[in-house]
C-alpha cells in the first residue's frame, strides 16, 4: 500500500467515525426517549437513501477527467478541512467549548421526551423523524467523505474500507454499551480530520491545477508535517493571548 493509499484509508476512517459517533448519539437518544422500533425505521430509512445517493453519484464521478476532479475534490476539501481546523484549533486553545457527546445526548434526550406524541402504523413520527435527519445528515457527510477521497485518490473501495471499519466500530461499541461514546477522543479526532482533509486539499489542488509533487505520494508527508507544524504554532499563540486575556480579566475584577 503506498503512502496516498495508507492517508485515504485512516483519514476516510477518521472523518466517518467522528459522524458516526454524532450520528449514534442521536439515534440512541431517540430510541431511549421514544421507543427503539422509531428511531430503528429512522436509521433504516436514511440508510436506504444514501444506498440510493451513492449508487447515483458513484458511477457519475468515474467519469470525471482525473485532474479536474482533483482540482475541485482538493478546493472543496480545503474549505471543508480548513474549517474543521480552525474550530480544533480554537477548541484546544481554550477560545471555544470542548465538545461534550454526554451533553449533546442529554440535550437530544430531553427534547424528544418533551416532545408530542404521534404515531402512525404504530411507529413514533417524531423518533422515527430525529434518527432519520441525524443518520441522513452525518451519513451525507460519509458519503462525500468516501467518494470524493476514493474517487480523487483513484480508489474509492479503499475509501469504502476505511468508513467501513469506523461504522463496525462504532456500532459494535454502541450496541454494546448503549450509551454516547463521550471517552472517545472526538475532540482529537476532528483536530486529526481538519489536518488529514487540509493537507489532501493543498496536495490534490496543486495537482489539479497542473503542477507536480516531488516523490508523487510520498510528498504527503511534507505537506502533512507543514500543516500540524503550523496548526500546533497557532494553538500555542492562541493558548498563550487567552491566559493574557483571562489574567487582564481577573486583575480588572
Amino acid at each position: 500500500m503506498s503512502t496516498g493509499d495508507a492517508f485515504l484509508v485512516l483519514s476516510a476512517f477518521l472523518a466517518s467515525g467522528v459522524e458516526f459517533v454524532e450520528a449514534l448519539t442521536i439515534v440512541l437518544a431517540a430510541g431511549l426517549a421514544r421507543g427503539w422500533r422509531s428511531s430503528l425505521a429512522g436509521l433504516g430509512a436514511a440508510t436506504l437513501v444514501l444506498a440510493v445517493v451513492v449508487i447515483v453519484l458513484g458511477p457519475a464521478l468515474t467519469v470525471i477527467p482525473l485532474q479536474g476532479l482533483r482540482l475541485v475534490v482538493g478546493a472543496l476539501l480545503l474549505v471543508f478541512g480548513l474549517q474543521w481546523l480552525r474550530k480544533a484549533i480554537l477548541r484546544a486553545s481554550g477560545y471555544k467549548a470542548l465538545h461534550d457527546e454526554d451533553a449533546i445526548f442529554a440535550r437530544e434526550l430531553a427534547d424528544a421526551q418533551g416532545a408530542a406524541r404521534l404515531e402512525r402504523a404504530g411507529v413514533d413520527w417524531y423518533g422515527f423523524t430525529l434518527a432519520f435527519k441525524g443518520v441522513l445528515l452525518e451519513g451525507l457527510e460519509v458519503v462525500f467523505i468516501v467518494l470524493t477521497f476514493g474517487s480523487a485518490q483513484g480508489s474509492i473501495p479503499l475509501a469504502a474500507a476505511g468508513a467501513v471499519a469506523a461504522l463496525v466500530l462504532v456500532a459494535g461499541v454502541g450496541i454494546a454499551v448503549r450509551a454516547p461514546l463521550a471517552r472517545v477522543p472526538e475532540n482529537s479526532m476532528k483536530f486529526a480530520v481538519g489536518v488529514m482533509l487540509t493537507t489532501f486539499g493543498i496536495f490534490w489542488s496543486v495537482e489539479g491545477a497542473g503542477a507536480d509533487w516531488p516523490g508523487s505520494d510520498a510528498a504527503l508527508l511534507g505537506v502533512l508535517g507543514f500543516v500540524l507544524l503550523f496548526s500546533f504554532a497557532l494553538v500555542r499563540v492562541l493558548r498563550r493571548e487567552r491566559r493574557t486575556q483571562l489574567r487582564t480579566a481577573e486583575v480588572q475584577t
